[in-house]
């Protein structure tokens, strides 16, 4: 565990590295049962989900998760007067450290964290991720998409999360011939 927590990625990319098309949107084709299942048991297993003010999980149990959601709209922290189990956060304001303190008692519960997206808080994460699941598309480009990390397609993901120091098991298929294959990336 690196640090107080435990925290992995979870990200679907095209052969590119993009998450979403060039309106921000993620498309379909990079949409797979295999990748959603273990997508959402990555999230049940979490006790908390960060992500992006436009990245949303639809999930049966998604309401009920505690969240970080990063946004620039703010100076530093806030918690969402409409739902107790949000704290927005902006990361030029305050450290990650910071805003875990702001979830207040629910912060003794928090021990795995979920980073879902999009490119700036992958990117944010880079140096603390104990893990990372990339799964990738081998047959889909969503040319000027968007990257799942800054940097992305001057250098592949593969490339980003080695030089932040995590390896790679193995690349397995989660969907045998349907072109889905994930690799699981972790801090030594």
């Amino acid at each position: 565990m690196l640090g107080r927590w435990q925290i992995a990625g979870y990200a679907v990319v095209s052969a590119d590295g993009m998450i979403a098309d060039a309106a921000g949107n993620m498309p379909d084709t990079l949409k797979f049962d295999a990748d959603q299942r273990f997508y959402e048991r990555g999230l049940d297993a979490a006790d908390l989900v960060v992500h992006g003010r436009h990245s949303r999980e639809h999930q049966p149990r998604s309401d009920m998760r505690l969240r970080l959601i990063l946004t620039r709209s703010i100076p530093a922290i806030a918690v969402d007067p409409l739902n107790e189990k949000v704290v927005f956060w902006n990361p030029q304001g305050a450290s990650f450290e910071k805003a875990m303190s702001s979830l207040g008692p629910s912060l003794e519960t928090v021990h795995v964290v979920a980073v879902i997206g999009g490119t700036a808080v992958f990117g944010t994460f880079l140096d603390r991720y104990n893990a990372f699941h990339l799964s990738r598309v081998s047959y889909i480009r969503l040319p000027e998409g968007r990257p799942v990390f800054p940097g992305v397609p001057a250098r592949t993901p593969e490339d980003i999360l080695a030089s932040h120091g995590l390896a790679t098991d193995p690349q397995r298929r989660l969907e045998p011939g349907a072109g889905l294959s994930i690799s699981s990336w972790y801090r030594a």
